[in-house]
């Protein structure tokens, strides 16, 4: 299979981790005889430096020309100062419309062999496995109108909604839900806004045309409190751009780390695949960033661009093997204070069990 993947490394830890997801890539195409393109662009921090811009034209023109686009991470300390398109988010920002995915899948998981890391006792984190479907394109990161008065007294952003929108991205978590236990659980706050009243009567419409799944209704307040309290009840949770963004990062004390996570925008032109954190310029170079999510993002890249759910299946089952062989970055040292190891040493583990995994699969089903 060919499969031309444009690269992001983008700032801070991005280059470091997305390295680590390329590498298991290129082994899954060696291994199974795939044909994998991969091609490198900047974008945030790093493109405002060499091109003044934090989404150049080349690299948007890139990224449109591919099959998919995996992403590191964008944000610069030295643009925290500045506002509107000349942030390295704003980057971000506008891939993410002009690629049109608009739906943005982040699933979330308890491993057991890190079980420790979370703040969570294990009893309540044990078994938990969630899939956060966050609506991308809508409600106040893009609505119009917005702005930052010119006096700096006051600024306004403005939510809204569609039922095109809502729909849309309703018909993903369903179709999605199909694939688990069939639960969606929708989170908005219909006590209080119009866009969530509206979101709560589209959603419970749609899901009409799925009467094998299960719905039902939480506010966002009161989920924040539950999906940490009794996580592994939930399914698939189905929410908007704001809401999906605060939970979605909430989430991560359910598995120890928040770069354990990993994304997927899908729906639109081009799907994009990023882990959900930041760049961490704090530990940008120092060999020790988490490299777990860009890990899985690229299993998402298979699962969802390329369709090879099995070589997909085999890139998480190495992640947690490699998990339960203790090796671990230092954010999933844990309350068993494990020995840490590097961001490559990590990537190599994954590496060499994706290899085994595919390789004896490939045996077994020559025989």
């Amino acid at each position: 299979m060919k499969l031309q993947v444009a690269v992001l490394p983008g700032d801070g830890i991005g280059p470091e981790v997305t390295r680590q997801a390329v590498a298991v890539l290129q082994t899954v195409a060696d291994v199974c005889g795939h044909d994998f393109q991969f091609e490198s662009h900047r974008i945030g921090g790093t493109a405002i430096e060499q091109d003044g811009t934090p989404l150049p034209e080349r690299t948007l023109s890139a990224c449109l020309e591919s099959d998919a686009v995996l992403l590191g991470a964008v944000g610069a300390r030295k643009y925290d100062h500045c506002t509107g398109a000349m942030r390295p988010e704003a980057g971000l920002l506008a891939l993410r419309q002009a690629l049109g995915g608009y739906a943005n899948l982040r699933p979330v998981q308890a491993y057991d062999a890190i079980a420790d890391c979370s703040p969570l006792r294990e009893d309540v984190v044990r078994g938990a496995d969630i899939l956060i479907v966050r609506e991308l394109l809508g409600g106040l990161y893009f609505a119009q109108p917005r702005a930052l008065d010119e006096d700096g007294l006051s600024a306004y952003n403005t939510m809204r909604y569609s039922v095109d929108e809502i729909e849309r991205v309703a018909h993903v978590a369903f179709r999605e839900a199909r694939t688990r236990r069939k639960h969606v659980t929708s989170v908005d706050k219909a006590n209080i806004l119009e866009t969530s009243q509206l979101w709560r009567r589209t959603v419970t419409e749609t899901a009409k045309q799925y009467p094998d799944v299960k719905l039902e209704h939480a506010l966002v307040d009161s989920f924040a409190m539950q999906m940490i309290t009794t996580p592994a009840r939930y399914d698939v949770v189905l929410t908007e751009n704001l809401f999906g963004d605060i939970l979605s990062d909430e989430a991560a004390v359910i598995c120890g780390s928040l770069g354990m996570l990993a994304s997927a925008s899908i729906g639109g032109r081009v799907a994009l695949y990023e882990p959900v954190h930041g760049s961490a310029p704090d530990i940008a170079g120092r060999g020790v960033a988490n490299p777990f999510g860009a890990i899985q993002s690229a299993a998402l890249l298979l699962r969802y661009s390329a369709g090879l759910i099995e070589e997909a299946e085999k890139i998480q089952e190495s992640v947690r093997r490699t998990l339960a062989r203790g090796l671990v970055t230092p954010d999933l040292a844990g309350r068993r204070k494990r020995l840490p190891s590097g961001t490559d040493a990590i990537g190599e583990a994954v590496v060499e069990t994706v290899a085994d995994l595919l390789q004896s699969h490939m045996a077994y089903h020559a025989v």
